[in-house]
């Protein structure tokens, strides 16, 4: 047990104070016993110790990648060979291959499905549906997966609950401004091994995944561009000093463009075909598609790899386009994902709703959840003591104040 996955995998369970404290409740309660729980997620490190926290509770897991490119190949050997995990991923699978492993995942005939953008939610409504009596429900944990869950309860198809652990409040202050924010920037860095400093910069979208890109970009001294489609949140980019253009005025002098929007075509290749030559383009949103890859490869006259993880595309009026990792998810295919303590949070969240399900399944319908609030505050808690911080309380005085409406001055 000294390979490198391993090795990930220790390194991991030491910096996730907070599952810690959640493991000593698991391993002697055993909360999830007798539970079957399916799961696509990226695949490396962190989600490695998730996946034997659940098991530590009692569950049975399988797990599957959620992208094809974002597995820790080492980490999946590890999981398998050291700690006889069921795991369905490698790096690099083909459309066929992806889905084969989803499948294999609900082969198990889950009970909670712990998905990420959506992909197992979507197979068992319109593939598997055979599997829905024995579900209880479960968890997503991105933008796009909790777009996808909406849509369907609007529609009235979706048949089991689902928590949008993606919008719990330790989830996306930290995951998603601060987690991906440092893991965009070293995914790039790891493609291009190219400065930050004083490059032209532009970030699409100023969700809390965008304000964490701009606020990493612009501290590595890059000059930030926003576009966006929310006027309230084009306004706060420019209220916090950045620039904001439309997408075809941005790309023109732009070095470097990254998309974190959960929405498809944000780049078209009318944009490209004004772009700044050799631009280098990435994508820290969930899917593929909001870079429209298509397009260039259709177009493109010539394709070449300058670097493992990026391609070269001239096109038809002769611009050339640096792409990182096929448009994939840039954080996870050219770097290894949020950083540790990150997902600490964002996993002790999924486990104690993971929990929150086993015990409250039967009084909830088939509509997509908010976290509890205890969750967050007892998450809160937990990373406060693993921080050694400690906080202020109101005083009796003060709740007694708080909750009045006639207290003078």
């Amino acid at each position: 047990m000294s390979g490198k996955g391993y090795l990930r995998l220790q390194w991991a369970r030491e910096h996730m104070d907070v599952m810690t404290k959640i493991r000593e409740e698991f391993v002697s309660g055993k909360p999830l016993k007798g539970i079957k729980i399916g799961m696509a997620l990226h695949v490396e490190a962190k989600t490695g110790i998730f996946s034997l926290l659940l098991r530590e509770g009692g569950a049975e897991v399988r797990l599957a990648s959620c992208n094809p490119l974002s597995s820790d190949d080492a980490v999946v050997t590890s999981l398998r060979e050291d700690y006889s995990m069921p795991v369905y991923a490698k790096k690099g699978e083909t459309r066929e291959e992806y889905y084969e492993n989803l499948n294999h995942v609900l082969d198990l005939k889950p009970n909670v499905i712990i998905d990420d953008g959506g992909d197992l939610v979507r197979i068992v409504h319109e593939e598997r549906q055979d599997l829905i009596p024995d579900i209880i429900g479960g968890n997503e944990e991105t933008t796009t997966g909790v777009v996808r869950l909406r849509a369907m309860e609007k529609a009235g198809f979706l048949k089991f609950p689902m928590f949008d652990v993606n919008d719990a409040k330790m989830k996306h202050f930290f995951d998603n401004r601060y987690g991906t924010g440092q893991s965009t920037l070293d995914g790039i860095m790891h493609a291009t091994n190219l400065l930050i400093a004083g490059k032209n910069i532009v970030v699409a979208g100023y969700g809390f995944c965008g304000k964490g890109i701009s606020m990493r970009m612009k501290g590595m001294g890059g000059n930030v561009t926003i576009t966006e489609i929310d006027p309230v949140k084009a306004v706060e980019a420019a209220m916090d000093g950045f620039h904001v253009k439309k997408m075809n005025d941005a790309i023109r002098d732009a070095d470097l463009l990254v998309t974190a929007t959960g929405m498809k075509s944000v780049v078209t290749y009318e944009d490209f075909l004004v772009a700044k030559k050799g631009i280098v383009i990435c994508n820290a949103g969930h899917f593929d598609n909001e870079l429209d890859v298509a397009s260039l490869e259709k177009n493109a006259l010539e394709k070449t790899p300058v670097r493992d993880d990026v391609m070269k595309y001239k096109i038809s009026n002769g611009n050339e386009i640096n792409l990182i990792s096929q448009g994939r998810l840039v954080n996870l295919a050219s770097g290894q994902g949020h950083p540790v303590e990150i997902m600490d949070m964002s996993f002790s969240i999924q486990a104690l709703v993971a929990k929150y399900l086993v015990e409250k399944h039967n009084e909830l319908s088939n509509r997509v959840y908010p976290v509890p609030d205890s969750i967050d505050q007892d998450v809160a808690v937990l990373k406060l003591k693993a921080l050694g911080l400690n906080i202020d309380s109101l005083s009796d005085e003060q709740v007694k104040y708080s909750s009045s409406w006639n207290e003078g001055t």
